[in-house]
């Protein structure tokens, strides 16, 4: 039920709002529960913990590889809707030689269309 409600909401979010989703439909529920089993998805691999700007751990129910926008002023994430293409490394460079890559997660930020709209009108 935690990872339906997960892949429900498309906003990322953090555990409490998991908490708040999950609790509609199974009252009983902790928020320590919510916790270790969203811990457990993340150690297995069936969901990504994403760190916001505002520090608060967020968790994305997509594990492939993409790429994210952060509003710097309301701390949304969403997910970059298209192929972001990112220059190779040399390879044969001293510096990429001794260390293993294992993978890369360039983050955007800035800010969402309606904070955007809002800072306008400051």
């Amino acid at each position: 039920m935690i990872l339906e409600e997960l892949r429900l909401c498309r906003n990322h979010p953090g555990a409490d709002e998991v908490y708040l989703r999950v609790m509609e439909r199974l009252p009983r529920i902790s928020l320590g529960t919510v916790y270790r089993n969203l811990e457990l998805m993340v150690s297995q691999e069936i969901i990504r913990r994403l760190n916001s700007s505002s520090g608060q751990m967020r968790f994305d129910p997509v594990v492939e590889a993409h790429y994210h926008f952060h509003c710097s002023h309301c701390g949304k994430i969403e997910d970059i809707p298209f192929t972001v293409e990112l220059p190779e490394l040399d390879s044969s460079h001293p510096w990429v030689r001794e260390r293993k890559i294992q993978g890369v997660r360039p983050d955007f930020f800035g800010l969402c269309p309606e904070c955007a709209d809002y800072a306008k009108t400051d």
